[in-house]
């Protein structure tokens, strides 16, 4: 689902911006400079300038969950994101990665939804290969995150081995970087919980925070 993900916001953005000169001037994060921080349940990006805090029964950390890959998520995707926040009791959870945008490509709210909504078949396929499940697609729509200038997110709904789950993605833009935020919320065996699982998850993105060096 990342590289999905990737591929399709990266080419409309480059189909985007493809005519007329640079927008931007190229960047290049200082590859040398520590991903960030965690104190207590927030983490403070150092190479990228972004924040994030975990409500109480979840954890941050810089290195993915091992059960995320049972989850559908590939390796390699999960390694390039920065920070991930996390339920060890549900498995619920949050990805988040920064990176530069292209020096071409030009970006408005219409432009973000349509990113958005472009991979909704991919996803779906990806989750009938995967589980065998058919997916409920949410519609496609704004998300306000502190310190950025456009996002939009959706969401499928299925159920895995009697477990609902709501699997969504958001992407971003805030000059100069794009943004992604991968999730999922689902419920504890038996319990009925994603509507809790739903409240934490507001919750971090409520904390999300792209914020100025300077």
């Amino acid at each position: 689902m990342k590289k999905v993900l990737f591929i399709a916001a990266l080419s409309l953005a480059l189909l985007a911006g493809c005519m007329g000169p640079p927008v931007r001037e190229p960047m290049k994060p200082d590859l040398s400079a520590p991903v960030g921080k965690i104190d207590g349940n927030q983490f403070v990006g150092v190479r990228y300038p972004f924040k994030v805090s975990a409500p109480p029964g979840w954890q941050v950390t810089m290195k993915f969950p091992d059960f995320m890959l049972a989850q559908g998520y590939h390796k390699e995707g999960l390694e390039e994101s920065q920070v991930f926040v996390f339920n060890p009791a549900t498995q619920s959870n949050v990805q988040i990665e920064l990176t530069p945008a292209g020096r071409y490509a030009k970006f408005d709210q219409h432009v973000i939804e349509q990113m958005v909504s472009g991979i909704s078949g991919e996803f779906a396929s990806e989750v009938k290969e995967h589980h065998s499940t058919n997916t409920v697609l949410s519609p496609t729509e704004p998300v306000s995150l502190k310190g950025v200038q456009y996002a939009a997110g959706k969401y499928g709904a299925f159920t895995v081995a009697d477990i609902k789950r709501e699997q969504g993605w958001i992407y971003g833009f805030t000059e100069p970087y794009q943004i992604f935020i991968l999730y999922i919320v689902q419920e504890k065996t038996g319990t009925g919980t994603i509507g809790k699982e739903r409240e934490d998850l507001k919750k971090i993105l409520d904390s999300f925070e792209v914020f100025s060096k300077k």
